[in-house]
């Protein structure tokens, strides 16, 4: 276990370096100019060529690079161009509010999702298709519907028609009831973009596992439907199901992107996407980067659970 962590490591190191590499170019290929975009209308020529001096932005790309890489060694991720705020006290403020999305998010779409997908694979088990089958096609609907489409659906309904969740206010822990009340929205969307996958997936690695010989010998020694099915067929179908969790946890981050500007939450995504208008490279590079960093975390911890469910597993 301590040589796969150790290989492990090595791979997020040269994913992440790979990551900034592939970032930091790309950004400065894009058309546009941060100074241009910084100044607007008011400054132009010679005021324009020293502002882009003063950032730094007329020296060679790859001093830049060799700059940036020496920054972030050194844990320094600067400030931004527009604004000039520290970026870690940036993603202090901002981190926390993504993440509290995310984690309820992900912890609805497993309370609802298993048990959906549990119940629509003992269905078809047994022959009785039609709540089956009002689960399946109910979970297609919902994957067909973007979230975007899905966002300002509810913000019309639960927002202005009936007033339950206010569509904007302060986003703060400072008051914790009008945090739910803000993120309760967003949570919805996002909840419902993953319940599609994971009740299929959860439908069709049950479904398979309740026809193995094992199932039948539960049953054959007396053992309530319950309890086949909940401690024998759901933990033997673990492991594909804990797959499609932890892409749509990668999945989730990014869907967090839409629905924070959508509905103006001050999260990674909203940040993320000013960056992106105003040409704010060490910005966009840092949340690119901590979105990457996420990802790997992520794979890494769905590795580890692996060896926890079934410790036949190998790395």
């Amino acid at each position: 276990m301590f040589g796969y962590m150790m290989k492990r490591f090595l791979q997020l190191t040269v994913t992440l370096f790979g990551v900034v590499t592939l970032v930091f170019f790309a950004l400065r290929l894009l058309p546009g100019d941060a100074t241009a975009a910084m100044a607007g209308d008011n400054l132009s020529g010679e005021a324009l060529e020293r502002l882009r001096e003063q950032m730094g932005l007329n020296e060679p790309l790859y001093s830049q690079y060799f700059s940036y890489l020496g920054s972030l060694l050194r844990l320094d991720f600067g400030n931004t161009l527009i604004t000039n705020l520290p970026l870690m006290e940036m993603l202090m403020k901002s981190v926390p509010i993504t993440m509290t999305i995310a984690l309820i998010t992900i912890v609805l779409a497993i309370a609802i999702s298993i048990p959906l997908g549990t119940l629509a694979a003992y269905m078809a088990h047994k022959g009785k298709k039609t709540l089956d089958n009002i689960i399946t096609w109910a979970a297609m609907v919902v994957d067909l519907m973007p979230a975007f489409w899905t966002s300002l659906l509810l913000l019309l309904i639960l927002s202005l028609s009936l007033g339950i969740f206010p569509a904007s206010g302060a986003v703060t822990f400072e008051d914790p009831v009008m945090l739910m009340k803000r993120i309760a929205i967003p949570v919805i969307v996002l909840t419902i973009t993953q319940l599609a996958i994971l009740t299929r997936m959860t439908r069709t690695a049950v479904l398979e596992v309740l026809n193995e010989d094992y199932i039948r010998t539960a049953r054959s020694l007396g053992m309530s439907e319950i309890l086949v099915v909940f401690r024998h067929a759901l933990k033997n179908a673990a492991l594909p199901i804990v797959t499609v969790l932890g892409i749509s946890f990668g999945n989730l981050l990014n869907g967090t992107v839409i629905v924070e500007f959508i509905f103006s939450i001050p999260g990674i995504g909203t940040l993320l996407v000013n960056g992106i208008y105003s040409r704010d490279y060490p910005l966009v590079q840092t949340l690119i980067l901590f979105y990457a960093f996420i990802f790997i975390v992520v794979n890494f911890l769905t590795d580890i659970v692996y060896k926890k469910i079934d410790p036949r597993v190998q790395f």
